[in-house]
């Protein structure tokens, strides 16, 4: 605990301690130690992080943990600011702690280069004031909030996708609410979006993680406290025209499982898996198909596309953008997107209408990007519409980029 700032500090942070009106009437000196005082810690170091951890760090907070067992990858660039291309194939916390100590040395930084789990999460918040949460995925929500609360500690969360975001403090000062007040029930597994099948606009993602850090810093310095605090949801959405819109959202809902008044959920219960936050959060179900429903992407080239080729019917389920960004660049391939062929609902005549030449009797291969999708419209095709010479693309489009073709633009 520092009680004091040096000079090289107070020339550091001057331009913010002399800000009028956001410190409650405090000394400024003494607003500025909070944040020299405080420790956060941060899950994921991405598009939402990028931003955040750089401003926080840049305002002064002593202590930061960076969780993330992911690595740099060209992708993240556009949006993931914080690192660069010459950090490719670092991990993020690493790359993250490195621009960090460059920005700031007076900030020490904590790697914690792991997936967080029902194993580990309570040991790695367990040392911080302060979680926030910079992921995508509802079953590292609903953790960290439940973790939160057992830790009696704040939790600043904020999610986006595409051209949209949304922002909330949860169990604050541990008056609620937590996330499973907002959200008591997961959202069906095929509704829920992320940034790499759904795109992203790094400067919109950008403002959010920006708005997290303000949020943040409020809560570190105290500018929220239990009587002026209300629960709230801020939305930002970037395109057509720009717009934020705060809501204000429930408090804590006494017959919440996790901070109500009775609560079920405990520390032992996650900590032996009785909670299993993938089965409760549910996923799109990709193991419809067997091994020998599905073929590599070698075994494709030289089946299906190799003198003397057999003869197929080759589907792409992508949606249409990914599909005009990059594809095989022939016109035996149709894109039918997942959605469209979902839809038909086992029509083959409506099938036909998109593929004229498509009937029971013929071979098809079915392509994603991964192969995920691929699996679920190889099962559609055999049990809907009667396709039964139908197979999957193990891996998918990139697969075959991979292994077959490099030369075609991976995204």
């Amino acid at each position: 605990m520092s009680d004091s700032l040096t000079n090289e500090e107070f020339s550091r942070y001057g331009r913010q301690m002399i800000v009028q009106g956001i410190s409650n009437n405090r000394d400024p000196i003494e607003h500025q130690l909070l944040l020299k005082n405080s420790k956060i810690c941060v899950i994921g170091a991405g598009g939402l992080a990028a931003p955040c951890l750089s401003y926080l760090a840049g305002a002064g907070v002593g202590e930061i943990g960076i969780i993330d067992d992911d690595v740099v990858e060209t992708s993240n660039l556009h949006r993931q600011i914080i690192h660069s291309t010459s950090k490719k194939g670092e991990l993020k916390c690493d790359s993250a702690k490195k621009f960090i100590n460059d920005l700031n040395p007076h900030v020490q930084v904590n790697t914690h280069p792991v997936r967080l789990t029902n194993d580990n999460a309570f040991e790695i918040f367990a040392p911080y004031d302060v979680i926030l949460d910079c992921t995508d995925t509802p079953m590292t929500r609903y953790l960290a909030s439940d973790v939160a609360v057992l830790l009696g500690k704040t939790l600043v969360s904020a999610s986006g996708v595409n051209t949209e975001g949304q922002l909330t403090i949860l169990n604050f000062e541990n008056i609620g609410p937590c996330y499973r007040c907002f959200h008591p029930k997961p959202p069906p597994p095929n509704t829920v979006s992320s940034c790499s099948m759904n795109g992203v606009i790094g400067a919109c993602i950008g403002l959010v993680g920006i708005m997290q850090a303000v949020e943040t810093l409020k809560v570190l310095q105290k500018v929220y406290t239990k009587d002026n605090f209300e629960p709230f949801m801020l939305q930002y959405s970037g395109y057509m025209d720009q717009s934020l819109r705060r809501f204000r959202m429930r408090k804590r809902r006494h017959d919440c499982v996790s901070c109500g008044d009775s609560p079920e959920i405990t520390r032992e219960k996650i900590e032996s898996y009785e909670i299993n936050y993938l089965s409760f959060c549910g996923s799109r179900d990709y193991d419809v198909v067997d091994s020998m429903e599905r073929i590599t992407p070698v075994e494709f080239k030289e089946k299906y596309w190799s003198a003397p080729a057999k003869e197929c019917v080759v589907i792409d389920v992508r949606p249409q953008a990914h599909y005009k960004i990059s594809n095989f660049k022939t016109d035996t391939v149709t894109n039918i997107p997942l959605a469209t062929l979902t839809s038909m609902k086992g029509d083959i005549g409506k099938l036909k209408e998109v593929v004229p030449e498509i009937n029971e009797d013929s071979n098809v291969v079915v392509f994603c990007r991964y192969g995920n999708d691929s699996r679920l419209a190889t099962r559609e095709l055999k049990d809907k519409f009667g396709i039964q010479n139908t197979k999957d693309v193990i891996g998918g489009f990139f697969a075959y980029i991979d292994q077959v073709d490099p030369s075609i633009p991976k995204y």
